[in-house]
């Protein structure tokens, strides 16, 4: 994937800067107005922000060459994903730059609410001495409930842990045995709630977790309790944690994030008990260094063509896994392709069967590849491995996975059964040696068929003489054959005859053929074989 110019629309550190620079053109336009980015963006293969410009639906859609937006920190809540995944275009972050930042800024806020350190420094700051009146908690042996337990919530575990407090974890994507091995317990969110002392959020804002600290939560909590959020603005409904501190259910409340930023008049910010900053929770030198670096560094994995890491919006694999699955990927859009021109049809229900030594790996990305085939023949446009799982679903195909350790024949064999208006039909194939696609089975024919970019390929009643017809047709419009595969079914009386040929062809050689007695179909295929890439 080249990259001949970046734009860099927000404050990046000079050290990502030069990443870029030694592999394409960078322009570094801080100051654009939402007008000048979207008369311009569309000059460019690349765009770089960072929580300063919204890149919305409409941004993206006029950036008719982009192929990455990076954003150089861990949030893409500037970023529409959802559109950025429909036109196939990479999403990446550096979910790792601030991490150790975000963990310290939260320890800082959660020890300054706690011994009212603000309060306590401007009263001084006054003229006042009043000792009592700042009278705090101590850490030591409270219960801290971690709402999130990624990389930021781990580091504030061990952090808290050093403080001699007990850690409660929630996360339903991290199972209580690893939570166990870093010395938390791992509890429900009711469970939280109920027995957490102090409270701090490190979750991705989405639909499921906007306000996931509201009113009917805030009442399941122990009175008293204190709430952090150096996360997102959003995660809290305001003017419930604002009613339950003015009524005492809590006893204080230190935000680095708010719903709207910056918060204007917010009532939170007239109470003394709200410790706040201004989203300071990556505003370290060394955070801004490592997340800026970290983005430049998979931009240029994509200009040389390698997997990234950092993928917002397609799967990340570690390279081992990759070089598996890498010969098994122009396969399934082989398949894919094959399937769709030569049976057609409105596609309703995709069902892949994975066995043998292939499904021992993770095959989401093969699932794709077979998508990507069958789709770029309907929608004659770009469909890759970012939108290709997106676009299905939005034409209401349904698609199913299943595996099996055993195959009969084959060291690995995949099965695609596609469901069409029409009815439904397979295809099969598998790789030799690591390295040699073949197409083994269509239908109920078990035919080893050698993949090339032109194909013609006949189902017919099996009879003397269609051979020779079909030869002789395409001899007399100069169409020279590579080889030929001939599947058979003696049930049915029938076969099917897949011939490599050197070139294309026009529709009325097909239409010839088609037309004899017996024929029962007739296509050419153009396989996607040139310039096929196996990681996406």
């Amino acid at each position: 994937m080249g990259l001949k110019k970046v734009l860099v629309s927000d404050p990046v550190a000079e050290d990502g800067i030069k990443i870029l620079k030694e592999v394409a053109q960078v322009d570094v336009k801080t100051s654009l107005s939402r007008a000048e980015l979207l008369s311009i963006i569309g000059d460019y293969d690349a765009l770089l922000v960072r929580s300063g410009t919204q890149v919305d639906a409409e941004i993206i859609a006029a950036g008719n060459n982009l192929k990455v937006i990076g954003r150089a920190g861990v949030g893409v809540d500037n970023i529409d994903v959802e559109k950025a995944t429909e036109m196939g275009i990479l999403v990446i972050n550096a979910p790792e730059g601030n991490t150790i930042s975000a963990a310290e800024h939260t320890m800082a806020m959660m020890m300054a609410l706690s011994r009212n350190v603000p309060n306590a420094c401007s009263s001084l700051r006054c003229g006042e001495w009043k000792r009592s009146k700042y009278m705090g908690v101590e850490l030591y042996r409270k219960k801290l409930g971690i709402i999130g337990f990624g990389r930021i919530g781990q580091e504030v575990a061990v952090r808290a842990r050093a403080f001699g407090m007990d850690i409660l974890a929630y996360d339903p994507y991290i199972s209580s045995e690893y939570m166990e091995k870093q010395g938390c317990r791992g509890v429900t969110l009711d469970q939280l709630f109920a027995e957490a002392d102090l409270i701090t959020i490190h979750t991705p804002k989405s639909a499921d977790t906007r306000y996931m600290i509201a009113a009917d939560t805030l009442a399941r909590m122990k009175d008293g309790v204190r709430i952090i959020n150096v996360a997102r603005g959003g995660l809290i409904d305001e003017k419930a944690l604002h009613d339950a501190i003015v009524s005492g259910k809590v006893a204080g409340a230190a935000l680095d994030v708010f719903e709207s930023e910056p918060p204007g008049d917010s009532p939170l910010l007239k109470l003394e008990q709200v410790i706040c900053t201004p989203h300071l929770g990556a505003s370290t030198e060394e955070a801004q260094v490592k997340v800026a670096v970290q983005v430049a560094e998979q931009f240029v994995r994509l200009f040389r063509g390698e997997p990234v890491q950092m993928a917002v919006n397609a799967p990340i694999l570690p390279p081992e896994t990759m070089a598996e699955l890498k010969p098994f990927i122009p396969l399934m859009t082989v398949m894919g392709s094959f399937f769709m021109q030569f049976f057609g049809g409105r596609v309703k229900h995709v069902a892949i069967n994975y066995s043998g030594e292939i499904s021992a790996q993770p095959v989401a990305p093969l699932t794709t590849a077979l998508l990507i085939g069958l789709l770029q023949v309907v929608l004659k446009s770009d469909v890759n491995y970012i939108n290709a799982l997106p676009t299905a679903k939005q034409r209401g195909i349904k698609i199913e996975e299943s595996t099996s350790k055993s195959v009969p024949i084959y060291r690995s064999l995949i099965t695609a059964k596609v469901t069409t208006e029409e009815g439904t039909h397979i295809v099969g194939g598998t790789v030799f040696e690591g390295k040699e696609m073949r197409i083994v089975q269509v239908d109920d024919y078990n035919i080893e068929v050698i993949p090339s970019r032109y194909m013609v390929v006949n189902r017919y009643h099996d009879r003397t003489g269609v051979v020779g017809k079909v030869g002789t047709l395409l001899g007399q419009n100069s169409v020279n054959i590579g080889s030929m595969q001939v599947g058979r079914n003696l049930g049915r009386g029938e076969a099917m005859m897949v011939l490599q040929v050197d070139s294309s062809m026009p529709p009325e050689i097909i239409a010839e053929m088609q037309g004899d007695d017996l024929m029962i179909r007739s296509r050419f295929i153009e396989l996607p074989l040139e310039g096929m890439i196996a990681g996406g």
